[in-house]
């Protein structure tokens, strides 16, 4: 009985060690270990500007009566982040006198002032795309990561059930044989306590199967957002000027950028955690990069996914400003 004991204790081990093992295997020799380090999102959009470069807030009060009444404020608005606040201006006084007293001199020069809108418009939305499309790949590259880690979490907990169960019954059935052969020692207590104690150790270890990996992102556009500088480097000044703009004679209607961060406090990505875990997640969040779990990858996409959403405003705002330039010649 004794010997029967001995091998009970060892297939134990080799089986909680073997499945150790397997609970700690890495990211080496995976496609996805270069995506830890380094990104291709960015294409080289570096800007640089500072505070004075960006566009002149403007205000509901503030606006011509000839412009307020032809133009929502959202079009002035985004017409203003993109540079041809004044060129409007000047295409709806032309177009007014030109009604007035048709010439072809004055269609001519309406053309040419509505063509340089049109291609200012064109090329802020090129903007507005390219900048949201880095924030749509680092989505889906942290996503991607995340779903990876995901799935070897749930292959070590299936691995350590299917252990735990494999030890409950060899110890159950082991216990049973010795009892059923009239053994009178405790040697079947002390194998059906091994056997519990293993098979809690599992238990223990998939509650507890978190992994984590280092991932790293130099460019950070969710750090520009949380802190809110004068300028970004990724961020082109009209976006940076649409996202971080309000009104202050309208509360209710906080900055872009102020409800990004609120919807990330407010929605489980950084609230739910206590101080000091709430500190650690913003150094992880809008630092250089750390260790991550698949559960803080997933946020990271929502946030970046928020964010895109967020910046693809811009571009049914410069849609509305087109059509309402459309609606001048009608």
């Amino acid at each position: 009985m004794k010997g029967l004991n001995k091998q009970f204790s060892i297939f134990c081990c080799i089986l909680f060690v073997g499945f150790l093992l397997h609970s700690c295997v890495g990211m080496r020799n995976t496609p996805l270990k270069k995506q830890l380090i380094e990104s291709n999102c960015n294409q080289q959009n570096i800007y640089s500007y500072r505070k004075i470069d960006l566009p002149i807030a403007i205000y509901p009060n503030q606006l011509d009566t000839l412009l307020s009444t032809k133009f929502s404020f959202k079009s002035l608005n985004v017409a203003n982040a993109i540079g041809i606040d004044e060129d409007i201006a000047k295409y709806v006084h032309q177009l007014d006198t030109y009604k007035l007293a048709p010439s072809l001199d004055r269609r001519i020069e309406l053309i040419e002032r509505l063509q340089k809108i049109n291609q200012r418009v064109n090329v802020a939305s090129l903007e507005i795309s390219a900048v949201a499309a880095e924030m749509d790949c680092e989505e889906e590259r942290a996503a991607q990561i995340a779903v990876y880690l995901k799935r070897k979490e749930d292959e070590a907990e299936t691995k350590f059930t299917v252990g735990s169960i494999i030890i409950g019954a060899v110890g159950a059935v082991t216990a049973g044989v010795l009892l059923a052969n009239g053994n009178d020692d405790n040697l079947p207590e002390i194998i059906g306590i091994g056997a519990g104690l293993a098979e809690a150790s599992l238990g223990l270890m998939i509650l507890t199967n978190k992994r984590k990996v280092e991932f790293h992102h130099t460019r950070n556009a969710l750090k520009d957002i949380w802190e809110g500088q004068d300028s970004s480097t990724i961020f082109p000044a009209p976006v940076w000027y649409y996202l971080n703009y309000y009104d202050s004679n309208n509360v209710e209607q906080p900055s872009f950028r102020y409800q990004i961060i609120d919807r990330w406090m407010n929605f489980g990505q950084i609230s739910v955690a206590k101080r000091k875990r709430k500190r650690d997640l913003i150094d992880v969040y809008f630092g250089l990069g750390g260790k991550y779990t698949s559960e803080q990858l997933f946020n990271r996409a929502n946030m970046l996914d928020e964010l895109e959403a967020y910046i693809n405003l811009m571009k049914q705002d410069l849609k509305g400003l087109a059509l309402e330039l459309e609606n001048l010649n009608q």
